[in-house]
């Protein structure tokens, strides 16, 4: 018989580090992941960016293609805001944390449908949402989450597994998702502020990668009609251009309709923009060499684009 913990959301995230295990960066405090709760044979990906970039919207639509492409999926979203599946599902469902609370924190009771839910062509999407504000950690949402899906089975059959994280990494809790992806996608558009923020999402991923297996897989352009920046920054580092998203109107009225850019009414510019995705899709699941990129400090961005 498992035995459960119930845990109040106050005390969520405030779990000691296990005996033994490095920090993965100086005065690094986070959840680390139980070693029992890996995911197993899927690949896994871990969409990151600043915040309002479009992060869910590239991470909806890279679902739909590798469904496309006739892979199983599973999306799960990492963000209060539970909105990352909006597009897959039609409708804002319930988080992993508000089915966890109507519970009382006793997951045993808890059944797939109640937290699983089924989207545009078969993708599996679950919200694992946040603790309330100021009251807890979101790596322990994370953790749980997956140790749900691990209980019931619902990893085993699964090829893909994308993690749409919330906006920029600030703590420990926001890189958990980092302790159990094979490669970290870092969307961005053609800006300071978006560039400022990947330039500390790859300090994160430097950091993870010393405990685990996550490495850098490249970088997604996101509403941008030019790279030349990304492109700066890409050179400086050592990162990659993976795929290029323009800031097109087709891309906006998706979420309006609640769908995505699979289901649209067809164009020649929304075809060009579903081919990107399908070919994104195509070469990670080819299999992509881990980048190894070297962060700039603060000063040293604002030197390469800050004062142009």
């Amino acid at each position: 018989m498992t035995t459960t913990t119930q845990i109040p959301v106050g005390q969520i995230g405030r779990g000691p580090r296990p005996t033994g295990t490095p920090p993965d960066g100086e005065g690094s405090v986070q959840v680390q992941m139980d070693p029992a709760l890996k995911i197993g044979t899927a690949k896994v990906f871990a969409v990151y960016g600043k915040g309002g970039i479009g992060k869910s919207t590239t991470s909806s639509n890279l679902s739909a293609a590798f469904s496309k492409l006739g892979k199983r999926v599973l999306q799960i979203g990492c963000d209060p805001k539970h909105d990352s599946t909006f597009t897959l599902t039609k409708r804002m469902v319930p988080t992993v944390i508000d089915v966890l609370e109507s519970v009382d924190f006793h997951p045993e009771e808890l059944r797939p449908e109640d937290f699983v839910y089924e989207g545009f062509n078969g993708v599996l999407c679950v919200e694992a949402g946040g603790p309330p504000a100021g009251t807890g950690c979101g790596g322990y949402v994370v953790g749980q989450t997956v140790k749900l899906l691990k209980e019931h089975h619902l990893l085993e059959d699964t090829d893909v597994v994308i993690f749409d994280v919330l906006g920029d990494v600030v703590c420990g809790g926001f890189a958990a998702p980092l302790q159990h992806a094979d490669r970290a996608l870092i969307v961005t558009a053609n800006d300071f502020d978006s560039i400022f923020a990947m330039n500390r999402i790859v300090q994160a991923i430097g950091a993870k990668a010393k405990n685990y297996n996550v490495r850098l897989g490249g970088v997604i352009a996101n509403r941008s009609a030019d790279t030349d920046q990304i492109q700066k920054f890409n050179d400086r580092v050592g990162l990659e251009t993976m795929a290029h998203f323009r800031d097109l109107d087709v891309i906006r009225r998706s979420r309006l309709k609640k769908a995505t850019l699979f289901e649209m009414e067809p164009s020649p510019e929304l075809e060009a923009v579903q081919q990107e995705y399908l070919r994104l899709a195509a070469r990670l699941w080819a299999g992509t060499d881990p980048i190894t990129a070297s962060a700039l400090k603060d000063r040293e961005i604002f030197d390469l684009l800050g004062f142009d």
